[in-house]
């Protein structure tokens, strides 16, 4: 693991459910769980870049990070397509549909919180 980063999880069935689903949408699957966490990584490798998704350690409540996203480069539009589609059947909510947006000519992306709240968001920018 090189670099990592967590979203905390009000439900972590719910958002264990919810990332296993969307992220496998991309190639990425679990490789290490523990009471509470789950750790994700592309092939389930557990290289490379690594989410967690945890109750958090303080015991306190879950919450969101204002200005606070994690971004998923894709290999194709379809990936973007399929990682939205997942993340709004498994309980997300549409923060931008999947579409073309104006900050590169070839910038295809959807944004999306969890069910926790957090932001994600998921792009094709060959």
């Amino acid at each position: 693991m090189t670099v990592y980063a967590t979203v905390g999880a009000t439900d972590p069935a719910l958002s264990q459910a919810f990332y296993d689903a969307v992220l496998a949408t991309i190639g990425w699957s679990s490789h290490a769980q523990f009471p509470g966490w789950r750790g994700y990584s592309k092939g389930g490798s557990g290289e490379g870049f690594v989410l967690w998704c945890c109750t958090p350690f303080d015991g306190a409540p879950a919450s969101a990070g204002n200005g606070a996203m994690i971004g998923f480069f894709v290999d194709s539009q379809a990936q973007v397509d399929a990682f939205h589609a997942a993340a709004m059947a498994r309980g997300g909510s549409d923060d931008g549909a999947p579409g073309l947006r104006p900050y590169g000519a070839n910038w295809y992306a959807a944004y999306l919180r969890d069910p926790a709240g957090n932001k994600l968001a998921v792009v094709h920018n060959p």
